[in-house]
């Protein structure tokens, strides 16, 4: 039986809802790189056409990808992501990182993303949107969100392993000394940029 995401509190099971599956990551994969049409999809990936057809409408379905028609006889449509399915791209580049590292069989890299220019390759990395640090997983904390349903059932509340929300500072509080205080890793982050300044002697 299909288990359905799409009600669970937590936008990871969403986002299953919506990816979990094989082929689907493939045709988003492709489409980032390019293909746009049925038979340009079919060819790489040598899926069964009602398959690719199905994997096609479900992305339509959910706002992944858009249709676009572009030949009357016969009727051929071209499928092209839209903001959402491109706002994917950072996902799979982490997926990428991931498989380079363990499942590369000691080869490398079959594919490497680089950044417009081909010497400056992409470091795909969670970074603390505060401190600018990089982020593991022994450093996170899971936390209610402000999206957390008051109704959830209760077969899917996972609030009794998550931590309370964190308390947020009050509108025009004095984000001086005290704010430094509950963010040290900020204050360090800013010293470590902060120029040195000359001695200055008196006249």
């Amino acid at each position: 039986m299909k288990r359905e995401f799409a009600e669970w509190p937590c936008s990871l099971a969403r986002a299953v809802d919506v990816f979990g599956d094989s082929w689907t990551l493939l045709i988003v994969r492709d489409a980032l790189q390019g293909l746009t049409r049925f038979d340009e999809f079919q060819r790489s990936l040598h899926v069964a056409r009602n398959t690719l057809s199905d994997r096609l409408g479900k992305l339509v379905d959910a706002g992944v990808m858009t249709k676009r028609f572009y030949q009357d006889n016969p009727p051929r449509y071209e499928y092209l992501l839209t903001e959402m399915g491109r706002d994917f791209f950072p996902v799979l580049a982490s997926m990428l990182a991931w498989g380079d590292k363990w499942l590369d069989d000691g080869g490398g890299a079959p594919v490497t993303l680089h950044h417009r220019n081909p010497g400056h390759k992409i470091a795909s990395q969670v970074i603390c949107a505060e401190c600018g640090e990089p982020v593991e997983h022994a450093d996170i904390q899971f936390c209610v969100g402000p999206g957390y349903p008051d109704d959830v059932r209760p077969e899917l509340d996972m609030r009794g392993r998550l931590a309370p929300a964190p308390v947020q500072p009050a509108e025009g509080a004095d984000s001086g000394a005290s704010g430094d205080a509950v963010n040290p890793g900020k204050r360090a982050a800013a010293e470590r940029t902060r120029p040195a300044q000359p001695n200055r002697r008196a006249s």
